[in-house]
């Protein structure tokens, strides 16, 4: 079995695929995954770790990876249709029901 590839992807180049990966291990949030290490030049890194059936991803936070997480959501949204939530009126009010 070969060992899996490593790779280290930042927020500029990261695939919608690996978003949606990163938002189904993290739905609320990915925090508490972040790990720090020190690059090649040294500077320290911050990064949370992906895995999938062929590689191991460290993907590199920050705002701007909060952003373009945030514009992902948001496409996803305007694609999905409307909100059930927004479909009801305002003025309407559940009822209630006896149970027999």
């Amino acid at each position: 079995m070969s060992e899996k590839k490593r790779v280290i992807v930042d927020h500029k180049n990261i695939s919608n695929e690996l978003i949606s990966l990163l938002m189904e291990k993290h739905p609320y949030g990915y925090d508490d995954a972040v790990i720090k290490f020190k690059n090649a030049k040294g500077e320290t890194v911050s990064a949370v770790p992906i895995e999938t059936d062929d590689a191991k991803y460290l993907i590199k936070v920050g705002v701007a990876l909060d952003k373009r997480v945030e514009d992902f959501l948001e496409d996803e949204e305007e694609n999905e249709g409307p909100d059930l939530d927004e479909s009801v009126p305002e003025d309407v009010e559940d009822e209630e029901f006896d149970e027999d």
